[in-house]
């Protein structure tokens, strides 16, 4: 007789079969009946809408967003193709989106087919689809990227709608700055016969310091008897310029982000109290608070850690060979990391409140925390040694977000940009908002962003003499709500603000900060 746990395996098997095939949508004919329940049972598989699937974890609650949310982008890819064949794209905006990397899930998906029939059809987490009816571009106008049939960049400029220039200033500026020669989009502009469009194109070019190309559109839609009249597309003009070889459509985000989001902070922050005069008293404060912030740090995160758990791994009295349970003894492990990787940002700090560049001691020195962070979890054998080479070498996921961090080879590309970014900032307040929302937004490494992002805050903090400040866990909601709307809408005032009301009590309850 066949065991439940056999009959499972077999079931499982079945999925990995599909998996390894690339399949994410799973349909109902794609399995028995026997296996699809049985999975569906036992969590490893979730229902879409009616006979569709998607792949799940069975340790995730009911309703969680996070397989969804990964599984977003491929599904919709799959779905549409049984669906359309290849008879379909994602609209101009969407295609632009994603064109600059920018693959935060949309509530509502619009795909153009000639077999449309502008209809929603209703997906989990409040998303959708309009398969909106119309003929598509022509071919040569069409690419295909991981599945997704986009149109391609200078078309979908083309074609996009003028509200996309102001409500999405950000990825408009970065798609722009992609095109390297007017040659790229004049074609198009020429035959269609766009005024309009080549003059709105060519004030968005110049917005961003593209004077060449702006002026070779306008002379040459002249040239060819075309009354083009120049209209910049922004509500604003960025302080930052992109040259031709600029093209990086990742490095050119993560700078206007930057831009962007200065303003809101400097008029939200307090100002900041200089670096102190007295390092040694600062460092010891700073160690005294140690208690307080791992467990609110690591609280955050998930851990299941008590003060006295924490005190006992500082104090190096933790015997890991003592805890029997396995949750019991990651979240142990996670506090001993915690603490070493501590003492390592103690030393950074000490270098920054020693007059140094906050931004090119974290260059330096945020491999050195990572590492610590996860050493303990080495020596346990718990993660492999290559686990703490660097930066990740696969896709990330941020639970219950609809932000989707950058891909792996985007994440090269904004890392060093980032701590450019840092080094050449001039206001510490700045640095330190950006410091955590950069670097949690890139989400560079596996496991650990979250920690490492509020080490990075409090470094950059120190580097203006604020004092050493805790995120509670009581404010987690409010915490990550904000970091989300920084995300998604590019809106920095709320985690600014929350930020900013933790600083100031933090320099209430310290004296020599005030």
């Amino acid at each position: 007789m066949v065991s439940p746990a056999e009959k499972l395996a077999q079931s499982l098997e079945k999925l990995q079969h599909l998996q390894d095939a690339g399949k994410i949508a799973i349909r109902s004919s794609d399995l028995t009946r026997i296996h699809r329940e049985r999975l569906v049972k036992n969590g490893f598989l979730t229902e879409v809408m009616k006979g569709w699937y998607i792949p799940a974890r069975p340790d995730l609650l009911a309703g969680e967003s996070t397989a969804w949310y990964a599984s977003f982008w491929s599904f919709c890819a799959d779905y549409l193709t049984v669906r359309f064949g290849y008879d379909w794209c994602l609209s101009p905006e969407q295609s632009l989106n994603l064109h600059v990397g920018n693959r935060t899930v949309p509530q509502q998906l619009i795909v153009r087919s000639s077999a449309g029939s502008n209809n929603i059809t209703r997906l989990p987490q409040n998303t959708s689809i309009l398969d909106f009816n119309g003929a598509l571009p022509p071919k040569a106008d069409i690419e295909q990227v991981e599945q997704l049939n986009l149109i391609r960049l200078p078309s979908a400029l083309i074609s996009c709608s003028p509200n996309y220039f102001r409500n999405n200033s950000t990825d408009a500026r970065a798609a722009l700055a992609m095109i390297s020669d007017a040659s790229e989009i004049l074609p198009l502009l020429l035959e269609g016969g766009h005024t309009i469009i080549a003059g709105r194109l060519a004030g968005g070019f110049r917005n961003i310091g593209r004077d060449r190309i702006a002026d070779d559109i306008l002379k040459t839609m002249k040239g060819a008897d075309f009354d083009c009249r120049e209209e910049n597309p922004f509500v604003n003009t960025p302080s930052i310029t992109f040259g031709r070889t600029d093209r990086s459509p990742y490095v050119n985000r993560v700078k206007l982000i930057w831009n962007d989001m200065r303003v809101p902070i400097l008029e939200t922050f307090p100002k900041p109290p200089g670096l102190p005069q007295n390092i040694d008293n600062y460092l010891e404060q700073v160690q005294e608070i140690y208690v307080t912030d791992a467990y609110h740090s690591l609280s955050i995160e998930g851990y299941r850690v008590s003060r006295e758990l924490i005190e006992k791994v500082r104090l190096g009295s933790w015997n890991p060979d003592a805890d029997e349970k396995d949750r019991e003894h990651r979240d142990a492990l996670a506090a001993r990391g915690y603490w070493q990787a501590y003492q390592a940002v103690r030393q950074s700090l000490k270098r920054v409140l020693a007059g140094e560049n906050a931004g090119l001691v974290a260059d330096e020195e945020h491999g050195d925390w990572f590492r610590e962070l996860f050493g303990p979890s080495v020596t346990a054998g718990i993660l492999r040694p290559a686990d703490l080479a660097g930066y990740r070498s696969g896709q990330v996921y941020i639970r219950h977000s609809i932000h989707v961090p950058p891909n792996v080879e985007a994440v090269r590309d904004m890392m060093p940009t980032f701590f450019e970014l840092l080094q050449d900032e001039p206001e510490p307040e700045v640095r330190a908002v950006l410091g955590h929302f950069v670097f949690v937004y890139i989400h560079p490494y596996m496991d650990g962003n979250g920690r490492t992002g509020r080490f990075m805050m409090n470094l950059m903090l120190g580097s203006g003499g604020y004092p050493w400040t805790v995120i509670p866990v009581e404010r987690r909601a409010d915490y990550l709500s904000s970091l989300e709307t920084a995300s998604t809408k590019h809106d920095i005032a709320p985690f600014a603000k929350f930020l900013a009301e933790l600083v100031q009590k933090s320099i209430e309850g310290n004296p020599e900060a005030k």
